[in-house]
């Protein structure tokens, strides 16, 4: 049974897309398992990719009610053109007004406005038709405002969304077309609504294939984009666009926020003695033995070089130290010797600092550090604003 359910799991990792890895196929399932980084690139391209929509229904929406005034007679017509303009109008609205924030939660809010305005347009004007006794040419004109759930769930495709919240969207959608045909149960003609329901459910599989696609090629280019090719940990770049969010966050609930800037010492001498190659051994050896004494909630980059910065969320100063000398203690590796890898740090905390940005923060941290070296290194340097310099020599395992 096990080399069963394995054979069928290795089968089923074949359909992923090639730019993935097995591990990351529950990122294309649920948000929930993506980075903070993702999280906020999602939500840009998602909010962007809703304005355009927004902006396309606006100028076509309008322009249909030409074709209603060739058919449909005053009363009807009007009603229609009414429920048009509004529809108009609350897409103008989204677009003129709804700009990306990063927040994921926004998102799923202008994607679920998006949705709603055509949705409500469509049971308006489905209702208001079934009311009216229809001619054959205004009736196959009528049929043309069934169409547009069927444009609703294609349109889908555009957006990089999870299965999970492709089911939602779609299920959404779905009960909308289900209301629709319960208001006008009385003349519904049922075997061609159960062929467009069927439709409208084959169309949400092809659209939900779409958007996964989308979001696999997504996660592949962000993290390539994010993280240090030979560490494997964030880059400088995302590091610096990481700590903008954590202090953003550490401002708005008042938390505190510690950063630490990690130096390697010698570390030109390995390069230099034993080769860029070793050298990189133990940067990536290093980089394995930090990430497992740090928290999950704590954000290790390199720097550049042989630096790296930690940024703990939620921490005051007194746990960031106690967390970075529980780190050295568990050991940073080994040098090609045998000897112990050691490091000088800096230490900065957002609240006894009093600091003004992030950048300060980092600033301040990157200055300890060089206090750190010169004053010996394997220690780390931390102090408060009005207090004696703090200096706490370190050992290595």
């Amino acid at each position: 049974m096990p080399s069963l359910i394995d054979l069928l799991l290795s089968r089923l990792a074949t359909l992923l897309p090639s730019e993935l890895k097995s591990t990351e196929f529950m990122k294309l399932v649920i948000p929930h398992r993506h980075s903070m980084l993702m999280s906020q690139r999602r939500a840009t391209l998602i909010v962007n990719r809703v304005r355009l929509f927004a902006f396309l229904f606006a100028v076509l929406t309008p322009m249909w009610g030409i074709i209603d005034l060739m058919v449909f007679t005053y009363p009807l017509w009007l009603g229609l053109a009414t429920f048009r303009l509004l529809a108009c109008a609350a897409f103008a609205c989204l677009l003129l007004f709804y700009r990306p924030s990063g927040n994921l939660f926004d998102a799923y809010r202008a994607v679920a406005l998006l949705f709603a305005i055509p949705t409500v347009f469509y049971i308006a004007s489905h209702t208001l038709l079934g009311g009216y006794q229809l001619t054959q040419a205004s009736a196959m004109v009528a049929t043309g405002y069934a169409f547009l759930p069927f444009v609703l769930m294609a349109g889908l495709a555009i957006f990089p969304l999870t299965l999970l919240e492709n089911l939602v969207m779609a299920s959404i959608l779905l009960l909308a077309h289900a209301l629709a045909g319960y208001l006008s149960w009385t003349t519904l003609n049922w075997p061609s609504y159960a062929g467009g329901f069927w439709l409208l459910i084959l169309i949400a599989g092809v659209t939900s294939l779409a958007s996964l696609s989308q979001l696999a090629f997504m996660i592949a280019l962000v993290r390539q984009a994010i993280r240090d090719p030979l560490t494997g940990v964030f880059s400088r770049g995302s590091g610096q666009e990481i700590l903008r969010l954590q202090w953003d966050t550490a401002r708005r609930h008042d938390t505190g926020l510690a950063v630490a800037f990690i130096d390697l010492d010698h570390f030109k001498q390995i390069n230099d003695n034993y080769g860029h190659e070793a050298g990189d051994l133990v940067l990536r050896e290093c980089t394995q033995q930090m990430l497992a004494s740090l928290r999950s909630t704590d954000t290790l980059l390199r720097w550049g070089g042989e630096e790296f910065v930690v940024i703990m969320p939620d921490t005051d100063r007194e746990q960031a130290r106690l967390a970075l000398s529980r780190m050295i203690r568990s050991s940073l590796g080994r040098r090609p010797d045998g000897s112990p890898l050691t490091a000088s740090i800096g230490l900065a905390e957002r609240c006894v600092d009093f600091v003004e940005s992030a950048e300060e923060l980092l600033d301040l941290a990157d200055k300890r550090m060089y206090l750190a070296k010169t004053s010996g290194r394997n220690r780390l340097c931390f102090e408060a604003a009005g207090e004696t310099p703090s200096e706490t020599p370190l050992s290595a395992a």
